[in-house]
């Protein structure tokens, strides 16, 4: 099962931001306290309570419950190996996912693209892909399909920016999505979520969408997490 939730940092105000923050571990808040923008405080506060609330799920808290880091900074639950989750966040929309196999999620708000990365990063197939887009705007949202499909695989190997952008492709001529590394099929399940104004995606470890495992995709509001 993957449980995939997001929320809208935005419109909250002071009174209720702080009285969110508050709701959680002292590194959550100093790690919001430490942000320079209100805009990065609202959507770590965001991140946080999307954490909180998935956890929540299985009987635990962020505030109690301990994280640690991986070798590139993934985060995991070393006193729960059985469940993994990831966070993202962009623009006002903050971003979580569980699973009961390592996963990785990324959500990115649909500006400006440059294709200049994409002619230099991506693959030539998913170069083609997104120069085959009739409008600029079908270009844009076809780039931000494909970065977000890529930044979720990288977060849910742990690998980051040490693994190459170019050393996998995500093929999306097909349905479902599928993603070859190095020029093999790699057992890794994908799902893009088309959000106004935003593309998001998950990846998960394994072929599970043969094990007919579900996905519950659920938009939050303030309420929903406080």
């Amino acid at each position: 099962m993957i449980r995939v939730s997001l929320l809208d940092v935005g419109g909250i105000t002071p009174e209720q931001f702080q009285a969110a923050a508050a709701r959680l571990s002292d590194v959550r808040q100093a790690k919001i306290a430490a942000m320079r923008f209100e805009k990065d405080k609202k959507l770590s506060l965001g991140a946080g309570l999307l954490l909180d609330q998935g956890l929540g799920a299985y009987g635990l808290r962020e505030r109690t419950v301990q994280i640690a880091c991986g070798a590139n900074g993934k985060p995991y639950l070393p006193e729960h190996p059985g469940l993994h989750f990831n966070l993202s966040h962009s623009g006002t929309l903050a971003m979580a996912v569980f699973s009961d196999r390592e996963i990785g999620c990324d959500v990115e708000q649909k500006k400006t693209a440059s294709f200049r990365v994409a002619d230099r990063f991506f693959c030539p197939e998913e170069q083609q892909f997104v120069a085959k887009g009739v409008t600029s705007e079908e270009r844009t949202d076809r780039f931000f399909r494909i970065w977000t499909l890529k930044e979720s695989f990288l977060k849910v190997t742990g690998e980051g920016t040490h693994f190459p952008l170019n050393r996998f492709c995500i093929h999306l001529g097909e349905a479902p999505a599928r993603l070859t590394v190095d020029g093999r099929c790699a057992d890794y399940a994908l799902y893009e979520f088309s959000l106004s104004g935003y593309r998001a995606a998950v990846c998960a470890a394994g072929d599970i969408r043969e094990a007919g495992d579900e996905v519950f995709f659920s938009f939050q509001n303030l309420q929903d997490v406080v």
